[in-house]
């Protein structure tokens, strides 16, 4: 093997340094391809540092397995945080990084993820080859290979449902890629299970550990999660080992999943699952906690703020709550506009208690979201308020139930929220809100939300002065939201 020309957006001198110091906070943001060993690693890989001409560097592990490298089996490239550049970003790789990572290519192919982003297949394909190094089907294809490694190694599934449940078309097609990335057989692999601490199989389900890059305010996202949960959906326990749980409304079915905060990972286990849905929950969990987020990055800019400074200080870590699905977070967030979140908690639980679908879990009660249709259909008998704005509610999840509506985190923000203020009800506050935390954007800056207003004015901050935190004026907004809820005590 020769080392890789396609190290685009990569500057080799600083990749090479992360690689010497071993640096964690560049996992997942590119791989590193040995040429003498044929194998991609991590940049923190424990293995001894390879020579600078042994080495180059690719964005994706796909790109890397495109050119014939297997993944290391000391450092478990596949199980690193996702790179952040996939949120931040607005362009064509970026957007199709993120519908790829939700599954969509398994559900509606290489054509329905280039519909997705008003793009032919073909020229989509060239694109992500272009700048990225593989195309759609080689990027899904890695994919494919994470999912059947959690489901070989943590489950007793027998390998035909694994390869099925992993989205390949066959068990040649498998049996062939397990060997290609992992140098081994599934069998094989299933044996190796001891060496990969990421994972675990249990009588209750499948436990996972989700990396993410510290530092983490976990204060922060169990208010947000805390004072945001609905009855039967959500779950959060109190003391300092708290647990989130929630149903999951997937492609193929409902689950339930328990979040556990730890010091250098989050813990999940996900029930109830139909194991074709595993990437999907794994992606939606990690976009809700924004596990992906480069947050030193954004830290280093919003700290040098004269204004922003002591409040990056004083809580270093904090996250933007992420959507695990688009049409669920516009129904909750227009039925709190206007009104307190403890108001909205009791509209939402009281429409979950008349529309959400029960599960059928004897050992595991909750509720499903309602879907769009059924609030289109009976919100009007359930919804309680000014008739306006229950009609827009209505006419929102008839639009969204009919399609003539359709978000995703593959849309760009701005188109989000072009669309979104077209619909009824719909105005600046509500539709900054659904795009950052549907796509991820991390430079939406909340200038329409009181709270964020009122910290502002406190901190005899200007509106004009958000301009100068781009581009992560949406943790700009975080900060300034937790220090107002926090002077007043929530």
């Amino acid at each position: 093997m020769t080392p890789s020309a396609v190290t685009t957006d990569l500057d080799f001198d600083r990749c090479y340094r992360a690689v010497q110091a071993r640096d964690t906070r560049f996992d997942g943001q590119f791989f590193v391809c040995v040429s003498t060993t044929g194998i991609y690693c991590r940049p923190s890989c424990p293995a001894q540092t390879p020579r600078p001409h042994n080495v180059s560097f690719v964005l994706t592990g796909a790109s890397a397995q495109q050119q014939g490298y297997r993944a290391c089996r000391r450092c478990a490239p596949d199980a690193v945080p996702g790179s952040p550049r996939w949120n931040a970003g607005a362009d064509t790789t970026s957007r199709a990084m993120r519908l790829i990572a939700d599954g969509v290519i398994e559900r509606e192919g290489v054509g329905g993820l280039a519909d997705r982003l008003r793009y032919s297949p073909r020229h989509l394909t060239r694109v992500l080859t272009d700048h990225l190094g593989a195309g759609p089907l080689a990027l899904a294809r890695a994919h494919r290979a994470t999912n059947a490694r959690i489901l070989i190694q943590c489950t007793t599934l027998p390998m035909s449902e694994i390869a099925f449940a992993s989205g390949f078309a066959s068990v040649r097609q498998f049996n062939d890629t397990v060997r290609d990335v992992f140098a081994m057989t599934p069998t094989q692999l299933r044996s190796a299970r001891g060496a990969h601490r990421d994972i675990t199989g249990t009588t209750g389900g499948i436990t996972l550990r989700l990396a993410y890059r510290p530092p983490y305010r976990w204060a922060w996202m169990r208010w947000f999660l805390t004072s945001h949960a609905v009855a039967g959906v959500e779950t959060v326990t109190d003391g300092p080992d708290w647990t989130f749980r929630r149903v999951l409304s997937l492609p193929h079915g409902t689950a339930s999943v328990l979040v556990s905060p730890q010091a250098d990972h989050v813990r999940i286990t996900l029930r109830h699952l139909d194991m074709r849905d595993l990437g999907v929950a794994v992606n939606r969990i990690r976009r809700l906690l924004d596990l992906d987020a480069d947050v030193a990055a954004a830290e280093e800019v919003l700290g040098s703020d004269p204004a922003l400074g002591p409040l990056v200080v004083a809580a270093p870590g904090i996250r933007l709550p992420g959507s695990v699905d688009p049409a669920e977070t516009i129904i909750r967030t227009m039925i709190g506009q206007q009104i307190s979140v403890a108001a909205a908690r009791v509209h939402l639980d009281n429409l979950v208690d008349a529309l959400g679908e029960p599960t059928d879990w004897p050992d595991d009660q909750g509720r499903c979201f309602p879907t769009p249709a059924s609030i289109a259909e009976h919100g009007r008998s359930v919804l309680r308020g000014p008739r306006r704005r229950i009609d827009s509610i209505v006419a929102v999840a008839a639009a969204l139930a009919d399609n003539r509506v359709e978000p995703h985190p593959g849309m760009t923000a701005s188109d989000l929220y072009a669309q979104l203020v077209e619909l009824p009800g719909i105005g600046p506050w509500t539709a900054d809100i659904v795009a950052m935390r549907v796509t991820g954007d991390p430079d939406i800056a909340l200038t329409h939300d009181l709270v964020v207003v009122h910290a502002m004015n406190e901190l005899g901050i200007d509106r004009g002065a958000a301009e100068g935190w781009s581009p992560w004026r949406s943790y700009a907004s975080m900060h300034l939201w937790r220090h107002r809820l926090a002077a007043a005590g929530a």
